[in-house]
């Protein structure tokens, strides 16, 4: 597979900002690199079982079975999210406790988290063929953590973001030197892609891509999302792993 060595530039892009539309600039499989250390990777493509799981997560995630938080937005394309897993403690919402996402309490829901859970195994394993000394290293923190507040083995909660572009942000509530696993279904759409300003980069996230990056390391943004036919779309189902739950 391709190497790429992530080189940082000088920018002034800022946390809170728009990211806007740019082309992507990484559109082929590969390794990123910073120094001598691995830190993620790209695949155009997800082996077979894990693209079988990830339409049948999207496909539950757009029926009505699944509870989500909708989103207003100028665009008038629909917009809206799902947590699920673990959700860290908010004490300004009088919530002073870690919990589980209250989509876990849906009936309804059980297919999509099922598939869920088994799609971030799958991308575990890949993440383990790829990257072996980050699989047990984050295997390793995350024996501390109390299954029930698990998604996987690696990852603590998981949210699916369907046509939210984010602004420029840092994952700064995720355990250093872990890695953040990013499947893409898109169908009609343009945009979407993942721009890491401090390499210069925008990564493509066409449809059962799979991006594996340390999310919690760089400023990051999405560009705009514009559907090409009605009904187009861009979701992505995001695996991370949240400091939170460390000592619990």
């Amino acid at each position: 597979m391709k190497r790429i060595e992530l080189v940082e530039v000088e920018h002034s892009i800022k946390v809170g900002d728009v990211c806007g539309d740019m082309d992507s600039t990484i559109t082929e499989d590969c390794i990123f690199t910073a120094g001598d250390q691995i830190v993620g990777f790209f695949l155009r493509e997800l082996p077979e079982k894990a693209a079988k799981l990830a339409n049948l997560a999207n496909h539950e995630l757009r029926s009505k079975r699944v509870p989500k938080t909708a989103m207003v937005r100028a665009s008038g394309v629909e917009q809206y999210s799902c947590i699920i897993g673990g959700v860290p403690a908010k004490p300004h919402m009088r919530r002073p406790y870690n919990s589980v996402s209250s989509v876990h309490a849906k009936p309804s829901a059980k297919n999509f988290i099922k598939a869920m859970d088994l799609l971030a195994r799958e991308s575990e394993q890949i993440i383990a063929d790829i990257m072996p000394e980050q699989y047990e290293s984050q295997m390793k923190v995350f024996s501390k953590v109390d299954d029930k507040y698990k998604v996987g083995r690696l990852f603590s909660s998981s949210i699916s973001n369907y046509n939210i572009s984010a602004p420029f942000h840092r994952d700064t509530a995720n355990i250093p030197n872990t890695v953040n696993a990013i499947i893409t279904k898109r169908k009609n759409s343009t945009g979407g892609n993942l721009c890491v300003p401090d390499y210069n980069a925008v990564i493509d996230q066409c449809d059962n891509s799979l991006l594996v990056y340390p999310a919690w390391r760089n400023v990051h943004g999405v560009t705009p999302i514009v559907p090409t036919f009605e009904g187009g779309y861009r979701n992505s189902l995001v695996f991370y792993p949240l400091k939170a739950f460390l000592n619990v």
